[in-house]
């Protein structure tokens, strides 16, 4: 049984080891290149901004509030390397009309060349429980959180392809790797996110990547974690140890782009499984808790 085992893993990694070159990408340099942010007023988005900025990029600045978007262009030009880089901003929602979306897109390659490097930030989050959400809300979330990055994407996908060179960076949320209670609509729209990057991972672009971030980091961590593995080429990205299980335990069928990457995967799964039924476990009895504590509040206010 050992030996089988040992032939098994000898064969894997012989595989990926011929694989590799297939998976792994060439990566990307910052300087000069064409960088998109979506949502890139505050948060998240904009320290990535600021991140690939700092490398030399040329950014584009898309959002809805022109006002927060010219405050986030100060900020940004603070950190610029040479004179030569230029911050554009572009106030549009990208969630509500295509042909609008595709149009500010093409304005921003005639002004600052090709897009090298899309990155869907645009977002929201809103929690309650499954019946007390309006239907209105999972409309919404799933048109600003999944449509807010499809749109864009399909709008520089054909240019990036027929150059052969692009990174689409999608950022998600440990809540688009697994449900978490109070969150129905906003953790399937990121699932939907995570089923349109494996998808489109096997279209024949040189890469593409997902991300899943990590709440308890700052935007500023995160920011350089995913600048980082975007450049690389990384199809999953994720900061901190539980970021790092969430992603070993929930890659399923997504592509690795490393000997390593897979054989920590195959290697640590087992384990990583074991420790998430105990936080599922866990998770369950804070929820049974609560609702418990709620009605006996409950009651104990119609009796008072």
């Amino acid at each position: 049984m050992l030996l089988l085992a040992a032939a098994f893993l000898v064969a894997f990694v012989l595989l990926l080891y011929m694989v590799s070159p297939l998976i792994s990408p060439k990566p990307l340099a910052l300087p000069g290149a064409h960088v998109v942010v979506t949502g890139g007023s505050s948060g998240i988005g904009k320290c990535i901004a600021i991140e690939c900025y700092k490398q030399g990029a040329f950014i584009t600045l898309v959002a809805r509030n022109e006002d927060k978007l010219l405050q986030a262009k100060k900020e940004i030009e603070m950190h610029s390397i040479n004179d030569k880089q230029v911050v554009l901003c572009i106030s549009v929602d990208v969630s509500q009309d295509y042909n609008q979306v595709e149009n500010v897109i093409k304005q921003a390659q005639e002004k600052l060349g090709p897009v090298d490097m899309l990155v869907n930030c645009a977002g929201m989050a809103v929690s309650g429980k499954f019946e007390d959400l309006e239907v209105s809300t999972f409309e919404r979330l799933m048109s600003i959180n999944y449509l807010g990055s499809v749109y864009p994407s399909r709008a520089v996908i054909t240019t990036m392809k027929e150059r052969r060179v692009g990174r689409i960076v999608f950022v998600s949320s440990q809540a688009g790797q697994l449900g978490l209670f109070g969150f129905t609509a906003y953790s399937a729209s990121k699932f939907a996110i995570r089923g349109l990057a494996e998808a489109l991972q096997m279209e024949p672009l040189e890469t593409r990547l997902i991300s899943e971030t990590t709440s308890v980091c700052k935007p500023e961590q995160v920011a350089k974690q995913i600048v980082k593995d975007a450049i690389q080429g990384n199809f999953n990205s994720s900061l901190g140890s539980d970021g790092y299980m969430l992603s070993a335990l929930t890659c399923g069928m997504a592509p690795v782009t490393s000997i390593t990457e897979g054989l920590q995967q195959v290697v640590t799964m087992g384990l990583f499984r074991t420790i998430a039924l105990f936080y599922l476990g866990s998770f369950d009895s804070i929820v049974r808790r609560c609702m418990m504590q709620r009605e006996k509040s409950e009651n104990a206010d119609k009796t008072a």
